[in-house]
């Protein structure tokens, strides 16, 4: 039989292999394949096939409402008039509110990149008779394992 384990890469991990070779599970049954963890560059802009779930520009249209509707008030007092300044804060309101959210994006993809990269697993499997399925199981839980599977060996025929 064949038992699949998932581990996260760290102490707990060495400390499973060590418990299963001192319970008398030979090293050659035993095989460990570490995942590599996937560089993703940025793209600020989403499109039709990949989408983070992040918009760039929602906060810019509500910033650049909001100047709008200050520059329209606003502009009954001044020179140039309502149209005008409500066109430059709608324009300006957009301009800060993009900014603001590209700034904010590039800042969670920082912190996203972090925490990816301490994220690496290992898929241990390991090779042993019926018998010590309970044992390899018990083992690798106590271990804090993320997952666990056990593949039956072939049948008698």
């Amino acid at each position: 039989m064949y038992i699949l384990a998932s581990f996260q890469y760290s102490l707990h991990l060495e400390l499973a292999i060590t418990d299963l070779i001192e319970r008398g599970i030979t090293r050659e049954h035993l095989f460990a394949v570490p995942l590599e963890v996937r560089g993703e560059t940025r793209e600020i802009f989403d499109t039709i096939h990949h989408a983070d779930g992040v918009s760039m520009f929602d906060g810019a249209a509500i910033l650049g409402a909001a100047l709008m509707t200050l520059g329209v008030i606003y502009g009954f007092v001044h020179e140039w008039g309502p149209v005008i300044w409500g066109l430059a804060g709608l324009v300006g309101g957009f301009g800060l509110g993009f900014v603001i959210d590209y700034l904010n994006g590039i800042k969670r993809h920082s912190k996203k990149n972090r925490r990816r990269e301490q994220l690496s697993e290992v898929i241990i499997m390991v090779k042993c008779n019926a018998s010590q399925v309970d044992l390899v199981k018990q083992v690798f839980w106590g271990h804090q394992a993320l997952g666990l599977g056990v593949l039956p060996g072939k049948k008698p025929a």
